[in-house]
């Protein structure tokens, strides 16, 4: 084991209450014993450390990934109402002893519900949740697997990860015990490399965005992860369980692999639409920047009302656009860089929600994808 990596025990106190809840028959799930017994559960960098959301790069065993823990509700900037409940540790109390498991499918469709909306196919959802709660495979549901199982579910970032399992621009869910859990390490952001903070401080805004564009792929592999990220916009927008709205399209919440494969680093705000627009209405506000959720979800505010309304100004494909702007154009070949410019732009300019625009939406975005597609799929780098 890398020399880096510590053993979780010698961390952070939270952790300690993972393993002591999980030895009190509270909690359960894959990886609690190889944290609590074994201690093949590592864990490296700490990326934060807040209270509200602890993760690390982590091995467990000899498969990397990222270990997310005691993760609250994420900030709501200017907004009052939050997206989740706020909660300090979780109390693991439901569901409470003697609740089947047929009662237990019922309370998660029931949730899921009102996290997405009644979709035909939530009760297809259920069972793969019911999959992951057998963590130990043995063809029951314990207690405490099914109390930590409750726990993840109400976590915007597992929830996508269910709906969106087996698409390859989504971090594969490896393993759990309690609030904690493990994803799929992303090796790479799409800008720049990481510098200690000491010293990333200290340099110029101006020379850092320079050295970002230094540090990226050759244009062939941008535009196959930018490809990535369009299908993401597709796959949330009227997706199998829902639409989804991206409200964070900064650069840092996305990477890529040693394939060059696009994946979402963290999703913590991607919400479903349905539960954004139940809570925006309970909104109370004076301008519209009362009305914004995380940094990219803004809707109006009505006047006459004093409350947000429900309808997002910009579509997830305006916001990806803006994002893949100057990554893409930078360096792009001069018989595609001029059409890629008009189409950009033409993307970016894109107002209201995108069920009020369907057709438009989907063209830009057909065109885009296709006009990059074209430019490399007769490459080794497609």
């Amino acid at each position: 084991m890398a020399k880096a990596l510590f053993p979780w025990g010698v961390l952070r106190k939270p952790l300690y209450v993972q393993c002591d809840k999980y030895r009190k028959g509270l909690i359960d799930g894959s990886v609690c014993s190889s944290m609590c017994e074994k201690e093949t559960l590592y864990l490296g960098k700490c990326f934060t450390a807040k209270p509200s959301s602890q993760v690390y790069s982590g091995n467990w065993g000899d498969l990397p990934g990222v270990i997310k823990c005691q993760i609250k509700e994420a900030p709501h900037y200017d907004l009052g109402g939050e997206m989740e409940p706020r909660r300090e540790a979780a109390a693991f109390n439901k569901p409470t002893k003697g609740t089947s498991v047929e009662k237990f499918r019922e309370m998660i469709i029931n949730h899921l519900k009102a996290k997405v909306g009644d979709q035909a196919n939530l009760a297809d959802l259920a069972t793969q949740v019911l999959s992951i709660a057998d963590a130990n495979k043995d063809g029951h549901i314990s207690l405490p697997e099914a109390r930590s199982t409750w726990t993840l579910l109400q976590l915007n970032e597992f929830l996508l990860v269910l709906v969106l399992q087996g698409r390859e621009h989504t971090p594969k869910l490896l393993g759990f015990c309690g609030d904690l859990y493990m994803m799929e390490k992303v090796p790479y952001s799409l800008y720049g490399i990481s510098l200690p903070w000491i010293i990333d401080v200290w340099i110029p805004a101006g020379l850092r965005r320079r050295m970002d564009q230094w540090f990226t792929p050759s244009w062939p592999h941008k535009a196959k992860i930018s490809i990535g990220l369009l299908e993401l916009v597709e796959d949330i927008f009227h997706g199998t369980y829902g639409s989804f709205l991206m409200c964070d399209v900064s650069t840092a919440t996305f990477g890529y692999n040693d394939r060059h494969d696009f994946k979402v680093k963290d999703a913590r705000y991607i919400i479903p639409e349905v539960t954004f627009q139940e809570r925006l209405q309970q909104q109370r506000c004076d301008v519209d920047e009362d009305c914004l959720y995380g940094a990219d979800c803004l809707t109006s505010c009505d006047l006459t009302k004093h409350r947000c309304t429900p309808e997002v100004t910009r579509p997830n494909l305006a916001k990806a656009c803006d994002t893949l702007k100057d990554y893409i154009l930078r360096g792009a070949p001069s018989d595609v860089s001029e059409e890629l410019e008009k189409q950009l732009y033409s993307c970016i300019a894109l107002k209201g929600s995108a069920e009020q625009m369907e057709i438009e939406h989907s063209l830009i975005l057909n065109n885009l994808r296709t006009l990059l597609w074209k430019k490399i799929s007769h490459t080794k780098d497609s």
